[in-house]
């Protein structure tokens, strides 16, 4: 397999994704023309140190660079003023100075908290990230989106701050758990439904041999899906407008994981996929797109073995009612309306706050009542 390489375009501030298999081996090469001197400080979490640390440690040694660790417990919970304060002050105690590289080497949590604490260490010292997984190897590692958790709700706190590079070692994906792995397939799967019908039509061709196993299906479904978010990136990099749509799916999301403790009752990425299949729900009710488009989502997630809607979900959930009101809690909310991600059809999503609240709850109490 071929390494490709995705540029994301920012002016100054532009960097290369890396995407093929066995990039940690030669992490030190991809990571050497990027230092000052031949040392790094590597932000991970318990579970992945176990897997790839020493993997990494090897690849940076081949290069003559020399790291640091701070494994952090694994786990949502750990994004959060703690987990910050534990990182930050272990980089501190590194004498981590401005032009030094701080590597993120894990899943999404390891990726938004490590991107947020060089953020704000010595007001921002540069960090490479090498995502673990493969919903942060399509998603959270690209964009410079980076943030730790409140109690008042999910990715409250944090900055747009890019990274300086990302790999994304194919063959890590090999050791997700099969759950895990499908639920980085629900970010994969919203590109497609977003804006690229002809991508959902080759994952449903092609998605059940992707999970599992083969390589180069998997290298170019996360190519395909980080292509298509570093153009919207490239145009809008701070939500404003178009890169809200890549938020298909999340309101719905954040406002379940906040229903379900932000447990492993419900991962990220299975909220994402019963998040796009209640926004083609809600956007066949309001008349925008066919009756099919929804049978059609949820026919894919069901043929790939996902979580497809809310009675998938272990344990109590909430009325319709508060569900709406853990909502209005989301980032998007602009002048006290929030904003929806539906769609005209799959690949045709499109912004809006023009939803009605009643429509809302019919599409959440059906949802519900089905438990």
């Amino acid at each position: 397999m071929t390494t490709s390489t995705v540029r994301v375009n920012l002016g100054e501030r532009s960097y290369d994704v890396r995407i093929g298999q066995g990039l940690m081996a030669r992490a030190g090469d991809e990571i050497a023309p990027l230092l000052a001197r031949p040392r790094v400080a590597v932000l991970t979490d318990e579970n992945v140190a176990g897997l790839h640390l020493e993997s990494l440690r090897a690849g940076l040694a081949e290069a003559g660079i020399t790291m640091s660790a701070l494994a952090l417990a694994p786990g949502e919970a750990t994004k959060g003023w703690d987990g910050l304060e534990q990182a930050v002050e272990w980089l501190l105690a590194e004498k981590i100075e401005r032009n030094d590289i701080v590597i993120a080497l894990g899943g999404g949590v390891v990726g938004d908290l490590g991107g947020f604490a060089a953020a704000i260490l010595r007001r921002g010292v540069r960090f490479v990230q090498i995502p673990t997984s493969l919903l942060a190897q399509v998603d959270s590692s690209v964009g410079g989106k980076t943030a730790i958790n409140s109690p008042a709700g999910k990715n409250l706190i944090g900055a747009f701050y890019q990274p300086a590079l990302v790999l994304a070692d194919i063959d890590v994906l090999s050791t997700l758990a099969p759950r895990d792995f499908l639920a980085g397939y629900g970010e994969v799967v919203k590109y497609g439904m977003l804006g690229d019908a002809d991508f959902f039509g080759w994952l449903e061709l092609n998605g059940t041999a992707l999970a599992a196993g083969d390589a180069n299906l998997r290298a170019e479904a996360v190519r395909r899906s980080v292509q298509m978010k570093a153009d919207i990136v490239a145009r809008d990099e701070t939500e404003q407008g178009d890169r809200a749509l890549l938020n298909l799916g999340h309101t719905f999301c954040h406002a379940l994981e906040a229903a379900t403790g932000y447990s492993d009752r419900l991962l990220h990425g299975e909220g994402v996929a019963i998040g796009c299949a209640l926004a083609f729900e809600l956007s066949a009710k309001l008349g925008l797109c066919a009756q099919e488009d929804p049978s059609r989502v949820r026919a894919h997630l069901s043929a790939m073995g996902m979580k497809t809607d809310l009675a998938d979900i272990p344990g109590d959930l909430p009325d319709a009612d508060t569900l709406i009101a853990l909502m209005g809690q989301d980032k998007k909310v602009i002048d006290g309306q929030m904003r929806f991600i539906l769609a005209r059809s799959i690949g045709d999503a499109f912004v809006t706050s023009d939803v009605p609240r009643e429509a809302l709850r019919d599409v959440l109490s059906e949802a519900l009542s089905a438990r």
